[in-house]
């Protein structure tokens, strides 16, 4: 089964598994089959699925990330020891420990096709990421506070684990409570590691998207939290600092070489 055919045979699942989706006809060409499927992996409430249909959504989506380039962070140069700087999609990183900058409910971006690391995390683990989340919450029976830290498996990514951690929302004007909300994410996410034996870990740029933290401060609190954490435990465990656009890239450049 080539690509095509298992993305077709993922998209007739999905359609058939929900009444309302079921008029809905497969686009003929691969970039609308593309934003279809995901679309309807997004809305996708956590449930099991069909053995079968796992198999190929596992194939599907290792043979997507392999195409695209994936990078293993080892072959990357540290800018300061066991620190490094990479720029590029986080879903194609192979490290043992990609961080999600997660919203409250922690299962995942259910907006189809939106842009958000959460939401491309999810798509490109599985569905069975998903599930694992909710049974997570669902024994919590809380929504996540900000500030922590949960991990999961990474499933068909090429990271070994998913750290998710919720930051703060910023509305108005930033205050010191919303930095301190933001050092607590990359401490926990950090000890998180520190207790499941992990090696490496990256970090995304978290809540400096659609929760407005302003994005030189982010990074400020970021690429402090990490040096006074190696400094205070004395770790070993490799930090990778994420970031996707050119402006995150010259800010983080420029701290890392100060």
């Amino acid at each position: 089964m080539n690509q095509q055919e298992r993305r077709n045979s993922l998209i007739r699942y999905l359609l058939d598994e929900d009444p309302q989706y079921r008029d809905i006809r497969i686009p003929a060409s691969d970039a609308a089959q593309k934003q279809l499927l995901r679309a309807l992996m997004n809305v996708r409430m956590p449930k099991e699925a069909d053995p079968e249909f796992l198999a190929i959504q596992d194939a599907y989506l290792q043979e997507e990330l392999k195409q695209k380039g994936i990078t293993d962070f080892r072959e990357l140069k540290p800018l300061q020891k066991g620190i490094y700087l990479w720029q590029g999609d986080i879903t194609l990183l192979a490290c043992d420990a990609i961080v999600n900058a997660a919203n409250s409910a922690m299962c995942g971006c259910f907006v189809p096709n939106h842009t958000c690391i959460d939401n491309a995390i999810h798509t490109y683990a599985g569905v069975q990421l998903r599930c694992e989340c909710a049974k997570m919450m669902e024994e919590q029976g809380y929504d996540e506070p900000i500030g922590r830290a949960k991990i999961t498996s990474a499933y068909n990514l090429p990271s070994t684990h998913v750290i998710h951690t919720v930051g703060p929302v910023v509305e108005g004007k930033l205050t010191e409570h919303h930095k301190e909300q933001l050092r607590s994410c990359y401490r926990c996410c950090l000890a998180c590691a520190e207790e499941n034996g992990l090696s490496s870990i990256a970090f995304c740029c978290i809540s400096t998207g659609v929760f407005r933290f302003p994005r030189e401060e982010a990074a400020e609190i970021a690429v402090d939290e990490v040096r006074k954490w190696l400094d205070k435990t004395g770790s070993q465990i490799s930090v990778i600092f994420n970031v996707f656009g050119n402006e995150d890239y010259e800010i983080y450049s420029r701290l890392l070489k100060a």
